[in-house]
């Protein structure tokens, strides 16, 4: 369809099919009279309207307002089926899949482990027909595709950089070989950007223009969002804050060939074991405190160092006092050192705190990060734990994936 011409009857139909499109997105079923109310459209438009976006298999009618004084009205929905898209979060230990239908619900997932030697074509192929299966859907059903890595692929030579202990992802044809096997467009993103627009829709940072993401986990990392977009830099390596040099750490020289830097030397979940050590605090082989620890701590969802980290941090933050109080002050010290210079360059509105380890420490890991920062940075942005708990990296590759698919479905002009 040829596009409208601007103040033409066709570009106001699609504007507010759009704004009905929105609505229905935002609060669910509505009825015509409450759409006509939202959008100001009178009762013959907005009902003209749900006939044709009916038509288009955008609007589905699903059930009656019943529980209403007087006659029931006729509810309308969003339909679900209209559009699918797939995410993928992958790490050197496993590779997630999810497929979510236009209103954001997760149809289908799968985790396949990873397998020394495997290829990152196969897994993906696999890791995706397993979810879409899941779904019960084709692989040609899916509108986007979003996957996640660590690191970012450099946009000028299309290799991946700042994540050497991924395997099999750093052949320079990999996105030649993906965009071939995968028969619907596909992105690529950071996986702690992911988190930030997961944050940014869903969570913490809604509202919020300019915020710093601050992530832990397997490795340091931030994610930066300036004026609502996230910035990425000239290689898309912005927010590698764990090769940040920093006071406290001797310099680490060649950091990309080494996979580490100051900031994650000195606070990276590697010095959570040392730091409890230094208290008298153990950890026992079951993950909890108190004990001699050893190297079998059950992994999880993450591995057993993450694990271990994410245990000590919990009953610290259950019990903020003696030995406990002190890890946690050492703990966010150093994580504040690297911090402040984000803050003293950024000067962010709002820092989400995210990722299992950080998000381990609670509000009393958060209550003494934000003091060490108001000692250390000259501005006192608010920090803020993330609220997206459940793979966030995940969802936010999803919510990339529908937000592209959406100005494109809901675009009713084309």
């Amino acid at each position: 369809m040829p596009a409208a011409t601007p103040g033409t009857p066709s570009l106001l139909r699609a504007m507010n099919d759009r704004a009905a499109l929105e609505l229905l997105l935002t609060h669910g079923p509505l009825s015509r009279t409450r759409i006509g109310h939202l959008t100001g459209l009178s009762k013959p438009t907005a009902s003209q309207l749900l006939a044709r976006l009916e038509d288009a298999g955008l609007v589905v009618a699903t059930g009656t307002d019943g529980g209403r004084p007087g006659p029931s009205a006729q509810l309308y929905a969003l339909n679900p089926r209209a559009a699918h898209v797939g995410g993928l979060d992958v790490t050197p230990e496993r590779v997630l899949a999810a497929v979510a239908d236009l209103t954001g619900a997760v149809v289908g997932s799968f985790e396949l482990p990873y397998t020394e030697g495997a290829g990152a074509v196969d897994q993906v192929t696999e890791a995706l027909g397993e979810a879409v299966k899941a779904a019960g859907l084709q692989r040609s059903d899916l509108h986007r595709l979003v996957i996640a890595t660590p690191g970012a692929f450099d946009p000028q030579t299309g290799r991946l950089r700042y994540a050497s202990h991924l395997p099999g992802w750093h052949s320079p044809t990999l996105l030649d070989e993906l965009a071939a096997a995968l028969p619907m467009p596909v992105e690529y993103e950071n996986d702690v950007n992911l988190a930030a627009i997961a944050e940014q829709r869903l969570g913490a940072a809604r509202g919020h223009e300019d915020f710093v993401l601050l992530w832990n986990e397997e490795g340091l990392g931030a994610a930066l969002v300036l004026g609502g977009r996230l910035h990425r830099g000239w290689t898309g390596g912005a927010g590698e804050v764990g090769f940040l040099p920093v006071p406290g750490h001797p310099l680490v020289r060649q950091v990309t060939r080494a996979n580490t830097g100051g900031y994650q030397e000195l606070a990276g979940v590697q010095v959570l074991p040392r730091l409890a050590a230094e208290l008298g605090i153990e950890v026992t082989p079951d993950g909890t405190p108190d004990a001699p620890h050893g190297p079998h701590a059950p992994h999880g969802p993450h591995g057993p160092l993450v694990a271990e980290a994410v245990a000590l941090l919990r009953r610290a933050a259950a019990e903020p006092e003696g030995p406990y109080l002190r890890f946690l002050q050492s703990y966010a010290t150093v994580l504040a050192t690297g911090l402040a210079s984000l803050v003293a360059v950024l000067d962010p509105e709002v820092v989400v705190l995210s990722g299992a380890v950080i998000a381990a420490g609670g509000d009393p890991l958060r209550a003494l990060l934000e003091a060490e920062l108001a000692e250390l940075a000259p501005a006192r942005p608010r920090l803020v734990t993330g609220q997206v708990r459940e793979r966030p990296v995940l969802r936010g590759a999803l919510e990339s994936a529908l937000a592209a698919t959406r100005e494109e479905v809901f675009d009713t002009s084309r």
